[in-house]
């Protein structure tokens, strides 16, 4: 059964973009050999926040390179979550939307024709496919590094009882935590 998937990488302190949302720190460790070949193919459709996709844009100069989106996402269909007017990638299948998550999950949902949906951040966006029952796990890889403020990893409320450990990796310096998201009672 298909699932919906929070992926990110969280420093130590809980936070998953610097407080001018850079990633430079994430940049800077070496990630290890981790193979993400086979979890990309099990991705069909992917959500993400405005900061995460202007990040993404600036970091990979996709406006000047849009060729690295298809390389990135080929096929993908992503949606946007955002409240403002953002720019396109050239050729990207992109759906920009915003309000409740759920109707643009139920489209993820059909787009994904049975793979996974992948939510790729931010902490916001996280908490909003948890506030609606949606989001069924979490893969969080922890960084070594302290960024003392910035965005953070989730921004609600989630007690242990509804996280349920189901896997702990370390690859080089980065300890990967894989936690289901159970129901609320």
């Amino acid at each position: 059964m298909a699932k919906t998937i929070y992926y990110v990488s969280s420093s130590i302190d809980g936070f998953i973009a610097g407080a001018d949302d850079s990633l430079g720190w994430l940049y800077e460790i070496d990630p290890g050999d981790r193979d993400v070949s086979s979890f990309v193919g099990e991705i069909g459709a992917l959500a993400m926040g405005a900061a995460t996709y202007e990040c993404v844009l600036r970091d990979s100069q996709l406006l000047e390179h849009p060729e690295k989106w298809q390389e990135a996402h080929s096929d993908r269909p992503v949606w946007v979550f955002t409240h403002r007017e953002l720019p396109k990638v050239p050729g990207a299948d992109i759906t920009f939307v915003s309000g409740d998550v759920r109707p643009a999950h139920r489209a993820m949902v059909r787009a994904a024709s049975g793979r996974n949906i992948l939510v790729a951040g931010g902490g916001s966006l996280a908490t909003a496919f948890v506030d609606a029952g949606l989001l069924d796990e979490m893969f969080i890889g922890v960084v070594p590094v302290m960024l003392v403020s910035g965005k953070p990893l989730f921004t609600g409320h989630l007690t242990s009882s509804r996280l349920s450990l189901s896997n702990v990796e370390q690859i080089g310096q980065v300890a990967y935590l894989t936690y289901h998201v159970l129901p609320a009672d």
